[in-house]
């Protein structure tokens, strides 16, 4: 299914307006028209580091990206059907802060660990390798919306998992 755009541009007054986009849109963090997926993907991060750094730890992290993933496929359907009918709209971030919380509750901890698992990331969501770019264009709604991010994430984890093997 080939990515639509809303008849409107989605601002800070519309996302007030309609509470479940406000999460779908990332708290706002999906709001800047470049490189939406990348302001929610920092936005991930920073979750994931001050639930880390208060003590949450790694297997709760990874338990409450399990369920932030169940209940994102509502967030994201809804968030379509408010911005009218819209697949997929880049502004819809939720999906890669769950796949940052999905990163960050799998790979060693540390600064270093954490760029390449942003990076990686952020690499495989952008092109897309199969199977992302099958779940990208096929799986229709909220899931498709998810799908396709967690499977980057677990490529990103991967890619993390093999380097601290070797280094």
């Amino acid at each position: 299914m080939e990515k639509t755009k809303p008849t409107f541009t989605p601002t800070w007054k519309w996302l007030m307006e309609n509470k479940i986009a406000f999460v779908g849109f990332g708290f706002g963090s999906g709001l800047p028209a470049k490189a939406p997926g990348t302001w929610g993907s920092l936005m991930g991060m920073l979750l994931a580091g001050l639930l880390l750094g208060i003590g949450v730890g790694k297997l709760w992290l990874f338990l409450l990206a399990v369920v932030a993933f169940v209940v994102g496929i509502g967030i994201c359907h809804e968030t379509e059907l408010a911005l009218g009918r819209v697949h997929d709209y880049s502004g819809i971030v939720w999906d890669e802060i769950v796949a940052m919380l999905f990163v960050f509750s799998l790979i060693p901890q540390g600064f270093f660990w954490w760029i390449i698992g942003f990076a990686a990331f952020r690499f495989f969501d952008i092109v897309k390798p199969q199977p992302i770019s099958w779940a990208d264009s096929k799986v229709n709604g909220g899931l498709g919306v998810m799908l396709d991010d967690v499977i980057a994430a677990v490529y990103a984890v991967l890619v993390v998992g093999i380097l601290a093997l070797i280094f």
